[in-house]
């Protein structure tokens, strides 16, 4: 069993569960542990479908800003690194992936999610969205490619310039998200999903999967080091530092 990452198989599914404090918030040794249960995911044959999901009343808080904000210079550049590489691994895994958003997915929360080929949601007063922006952080052009792969470019473009958060409703209305459920059914109705597609002839269904997402992943890969390189630049700055310093003071305040 992983320290963060609680992974159980069961009828060929691999629940992959967030596992960190309360909200899931992600810090670099979550997304590394992450990272290896999706290879591990992906190698075995036994394994035919992902179902990715939280704990009550938390998906995943995003990053763990009140963590990465004590990192030094090499273990924010690590950290975004691995971010960017936990984007690619699970936007690519060949097999299919379903979102189990258990509650709150705000930022890196919304990103793993969006990463899956399908998303449910827990009804109740939560908020999924990209509210990198507000935050002060600069969001690469892969996070758009994948918001935009539900939204639409347009949609995509004004949400995110503007951080939007939406309740699960407008989520579903939008097409962030494709269906809504009571808490307690979550799990089941993302097994069913899982099992529509895993009748399906694998390699028909992964090699479809992975064309539609080409260029997206192309992108990826290719926009890595200039993504990385503007995230840490920015990571820095006298003003970023400062508007973290603020919304770790409330987090802390009222955590």
């Amino acid at each position: 069993m992983g320290e963060f990452i609680k992974a159980q198989t069961t009828e060929h599914i691999t629940y992959l569960g967030l596992d960190r404090g309360r909200s899931n918030a992600m810090h670099l040794e979550m997304m590394q542990e992450l990272i290896s249960e999706l290879e591990r995911a992906k190698e075995d044959p036994a394994v035919e479908a992902i179902i990715l999901h939280g704990k009550e009343g938390f998906f995943s808080a995003g990053l763990d800003l009140i963590t990465l904000y004590e990192y030094n210079e090499e273990q924010i550049k690590n950290l975004w690194e691995t971010f960017i590489d936990l984007i690619y691994k699970l936007a690519a895994f060949p097999k299919p992936t379903i979102a189990s958003v258990t509650g709150h997915a705000p930022a890196g929360g919304c990103v793993l999610a969006i990463c899956c080929d399908y998303r449910i949601m827990a009804e109740g007063e939560f908020i999924i969205g990209l509210n990198e922006v507000p935050v002060g952080l600069i969001v690469p052009p892969s996070i758009f490619d994948l918001y935009s792969l539900w939204l639409g470019q347009a949609q995509a473009y004004r949400y995110l310039l503007d951080g939007k958060l939406f309740s699960p409703l407008e989520a579903l209305q939008s097409g962030l998200i494709d269906e809504v459920v009571p808490a307690d059914r979550i799990q089941t109705t993302a097994a069913r999903k899982a099992k529509s597609w895993t009748q399906f002839e694998r390699q028909a269904w992964g090699t479809t999967k992975l064309n539609m997402r080409k260029h997206l992943l192309q992108h990826i890969n290719d926009n890595k080091t200039e993504a990385v390189q503007q995230m840490i630049a920015q990571w820095w700055k006298p003003s970023t530092r400062q508007i973290l310093k603020t919304i770790i003071n409330n987090l802390t305040k009222h955590g």
